[in-house]
């Protein structure tokens, strides 16, 4: 219950912060950086080379996979019956088919499941988050966007991206049977212990609430999607047919309905996709995602 009531307290922190005039308003861009080149990276060595291969973390790593792809197809299809504008249904697909699996994920995972948890979250997040928003949203924002971009540069993205790159370090770590030195180690768990603070300190830093938008009806068709209807679809699948219980499915459903991703909303927003409907689906979603969140834990109990 104390590592729950920390993720509110941060949470409160950074919201505060931002009421602070000598406090630089894009501090957050630093402790992004922070968070996603040094706590992210050092998660993934500490916890990947431990990480014993089964064809069932197939459910942890297609969370995202799954809900990116019928966020595709089903906004595409409701763009084109309604009329809508290419860059509305881009900021649609990008912003509610991609989840705040690490910034908020881990936290809460960890706050939830224990170490343990976490372990299973960063499967969700790196294979399946992070490739997804480095290659196939940056090829929908692209398209949508109408700006030209080679599958070269796509492909550098992704392969000079530190996170990744010690994602694969990780993956190869794992696959030789090999671990780092305990001092290694224990640097590895010290830094990457920062992210909770930092990343709900960040995620309080950006929250902003307009309540004078047109973008009402479209924020709670792209929150519908992401907060209730990829968790259920999941659940469905994983639940009702596959007959999958336990942790693993516990975490994975639980990440499935996550808030939408900050990255993601940056990503759109920077390709000039509905920057305003982009930022509202974090400034809301976030909130709005810890009283979900506390519904599909509960319904997770039961399983």
């Amino acid at each position: 219950m104390i590592n729950i009531i920390l993720i509110f307290v941060y949470l409160l922190i950074g919201v505060a912060l931002q009421r602070i005039k000598w406090f630089p308003s894009d501090s957050y861009k630093l402790i992004n950086k922070f968070v996603v080149y040094f706590c992210l990276p050092v998660l993934a060595l500490y916890y990947i080379p431990k990480v014993r291969w089964d064809n069932e973390l197939l459910y942890l790593i297609g969370v995202t996979w799954i809900g990116f792809t019928i966020a595709f197809f089903l906004f595409r299809f409701l763009g084109k019956k309604y009329g809508w504008s290419k860059k509305l249904v881009g900021c649609l697909v990008i912003t509610a088919g991609l989840g705040n699996t690490s910034f908020l994920g881990y936290p809460i995972v960890n706050a939830l499941y224990g170490s343990e948890g976490l372990k299973m979250a960063i499967l969700v997040d790196q294979p399946g988050t992070f490739v997804v928003l480095s290659t196939i949203a940056v090829v929908v924002a692209t398209l949508y966007s109408k700006e030209a971009t080679s599958g070269a540069k796509i492909a550098q993205k992704v392969l000079l991206f530190p996170p990744f790159i010690c994602f694969l370090v990780a993956c190869m770590a794992n696959i030789l049977d090999f671990d780092f030195h305990d001092y290694l180690q224990l640097a590895f768990q010290k830094l990457g212990s920062l992210l909770t603070p930092l990343a709900m300190i960040s995620v309080g830093l950006q929250l902003h609430f307009d309540s004078r938008s047109q973008h009402w009806k479209f924020l709670w068709i792209g929150l519908a999607y992401k907060l209730i209807i990829t968790p259920a679809i999941l659940f469905v699948l994983y639940v009702v047919i596959l007959k999958q219980h336990g942790l693993m499915i516990q975490v994975a459903l639980i990440e499935a309905a996550m808030a939408p991703m900050i990255m993601a909303s940056i990503l759109a927003s920077s390709h000039g996709l509905k920057p305003r409907l982009s930022s509202m689906m974090i400034g809301f979603g976030i909130p709005i995602s810890f009283v979900t969140l506390a519904f599909w834990y509960l319904v997770l109990q039961y399983i």
